[in-house]
């Protein structure tokens, strides 16, 4: 598949950006353990180079890239990929935790971490996204067709045009097919588990899903 959704092939790369070479080595050291491929880069203009030329699975950038910071990189990404980002940060304010998620971050991980930790938080966001059982371009149920490739959502044959936030939600259901969650459960799987807000939000998503 084209930058921009998963392979097809079930080979995980990931692109670890961070500042301090110790911490690139660790989270390489990690990601190898587990079978996965990890591209480095030790300041935002590198990543940017390496998204640009490289298809990923998955993004852990440092919040305080030099050159470029994390937070831009990932905004850039957000332009033309989908895939799931961690931030790593230093620092674990409300303030700095706000802004890696308003840049589109999926989760957040303080310095000093556990390198168990954090691979446990990839295997997670790769299996919401859909990689570790991933097997089509097209998912389908009932009359709706879902192409992650394309990201068209198809209902009885007509084209149904869908917010990021909206897409995501439905990926999770056509992917997880006859079981129910809560809205709490809902939040933490989706929207991530440092999500700020109500859950109401829930059900504002999914009655205009029901809608469309």
């Amino acid at each position: 598949m084209s930058r921009g959704g998963f392979e097809l092939d079930q080979e995980t790369k990931l692109l670890a950006a961070d500042t301090d070479p110790a911490v690139r080595e660790i989270i390489r050291l990690s990601t190898k353990a587990e079978g996965w491929l990890c591209d480095s880069a030790q300041d935002g203009i590198t990543a940017l180079k390496l998204l640009r030329r490289n298809t990923y699975h998955l993004a852990i950038l440092e919040a305080e890239l030099p050159e470029v910071s994390g937070y831009i990189v990932c905004r850039h990404l957000r332009k033309s990929m989908r895939m799931p980002v961690i931030f790593i940060s230093r620092h674990g304010n409300e303030v700095s935790r706000l802004a890696g998620f308003e840049a589109g971050g999926n989760d957040y991980v303080i310095k000093p971490f556990y390198p168990r930790e954090l691979v446990a938080r990839v295997k997670n966001l790769l299996d919401i996204w859909g990689h570790s059982s991933y097997a089509s371009n097209v998912i389908r149920a009932g009359d709706i067709s879902l192409d992650l490739g394309s990201h068209q959502v198809m209902v009885c044959g007509r084209e149904v045009k869908l917010t990021p936030k909206e897409f995501d939600l439905l990926l999770f259901f056509l992917r997880n097919q006859r079981q129910a969650f809560s809205r709490d459960s809902l939040l933490q799987l989706v929207w991530g588990q440092d999500f700020f807000g109500s859950d109401r939000t829930v059900d504002t998503h999914v009655k205009s899903l029901r809608g469309k």
